[in-house]
């Protein structure tokens, strides 16, 4: 019951019209991306804007000053997860893009 309380808050939330986010300056630094051993991390540097995720993505390290935002699809929609400079998170199984 009450993950279906807080889902319904976050699609409540992200359906309500807000102020206009300001615009902000491009990420310095950089975003890897650990999917498994057998392949080196994927790193986006100085990202800006939308990247897609491996499909296999297992964990996002943020190394840029501002924080990242984690979506369960490619088009940047709908409830993210937010990752705070210096911060890594794993990525939920069905991760598909971050912006930054």
């Amino acid at each position: 019951m009450r993950a279906r309380a807080v889902l319904i808050s976050l699609i409540a939330a992200g359906s309500m019209p807000g102020r206009a986010a300001p615009a902000q300056a491009d990420a310095v630094g950089d975003v890897a991306v650990f999917s498994t051993e057998a392949r080196a991390p994927d790193v986006h540097g100085d990202p800006a804007g939308c990247h897609w995720l491996p499909t296999v993505a297992h964990v996002l390290t943020n190394r840029t000053g501002r924080p990242v935002r984690i979506y369960g699809n490619p088009f940047r929609l709908g409830p993210s997860v937010t990752v705070q400079p210096g911060y890594g998170a794993h990525v939920p199984g069905g991760t598909r893009s971050f912006s930054a």
